[in-house]
């Protein structure tokens, strides 16, 4: 007798579903991904505009002000550093992927984070749905991102927003339900409604957790940018890919510490920006 168990056809429904979205929502898609290469190529012009070292300096002060001093350092040696590897442009394009990915993942993240940390029916619902999203390998988004938006960096963003959204989400729940019972009880009692007690206490006082969860999702944007390389993503990853093609491992290497350097800056300045809500 035979016992074969015939296969469970997930790979068809699925692809039947992806073709059902592409069909349907075409012009959709296609209006976002010109929207989103106008804001890429607007940014990528508006900050190659101003001469590197000049550019550089800004940062360096900026760095200064919101975070520290030795950090301001960090923050000149290490561009100065990707400036004379002359990898400046590429630098310049990875920083507005993930600006405009971490953008996106938060401005959904927050939303939906409060409004988990407030309605528990709802918060039971979405976090089956982030530890999917968490639990999925990274390669796994960039395939559901081409058909809608073909290879380049609307595809790298589609992906980073669905790969870097869940820390934003879960840090806010988090930061919400830790405020004090206390203080909420005594909010109720002077007859505060939801919203007051939303923005007057339980969101000033999350936003050191909150910030601990916009740091993450930088984190996550800028590894999945880099893996996007492989769909045309451009930026550091693509200099990272094309040493790969061309068995160049010294180039590639020089891409791998500009992607540290830029991410050790990224992380140190939210941390000091965090630590001073604290």
């Amino acid at each position: 007798m035979d016992f074969t168990i015939q296969k469970f056809p997930l790979d068809k429904i699925i692809e039947s579903f992806l073709d059902l979205l592409t069909d349907n929502f075409a012009f959709l898609t296609r209006a976002t991904s010109s929207i989103t290469e106008i804001v890429i190529d607007a940014i990528v012009a508006g900050l190659m505009f101003f001469p590197p070292w000049l550019l550089i300096l800004i940062l360096t002060v900026l760095s200064w002000r919101f975070a520290d001093r030795k950090i301001a350092l960090m923050t000149f040696f290490g561009l100065a550093l990707l400036w004379n590897l002359r990898l400046w442009v590429p630098t310049v394009e990875t920083v507005t992927l993930v600006l405009i990915a971490t953008l996106v993942a938060v401005a959904l993240g927050l939303p939906l984070g409060i409004l988990a940390a407030l309605f528990p029916r709802f918060k039971r619902i979405i976090l089956p749905i982030l530890d999917f999203m968490q639990t999925m390998p990274a390669f796994v988004y960039l395939i559901p991102a081409i058909p809608f938006f073909g290879l380049g960096p609307v595809s790298a963003i589609f992906a980073t927003v669905i790969f870097s959204m869940p820390p934003a989400i879960r840090l806010t729940i988090l930061g919400i339900i830790q405020v004090p019972a206390e203080l909420v009880e005594a909010a109720d009692a002077f007859g505060a409604t939801k919203k007051q007690k939303l923005l007057k206490i339980q969101m000033p006082l999350a936003i050191p957790t909150i910030m601990a969860g916009i740091n993450q999702t930088i984190m996550l944007a800028l590894s999945m940018v880099v893996i996007a390389a492989m769909i045309g993503a451009g930026g550091l990853g693509g200099e990272v890919w094309k040493a790969i093609q061309r068995l160049k491992p010294g180039m590639g290497f020089e891409a791998g510490i500009a992607i540290v350097i830029l991410a050790m800056l990224l992380d140190r300045i939210t941390q000091k920006i965090g630590q001073k809500y604290k």
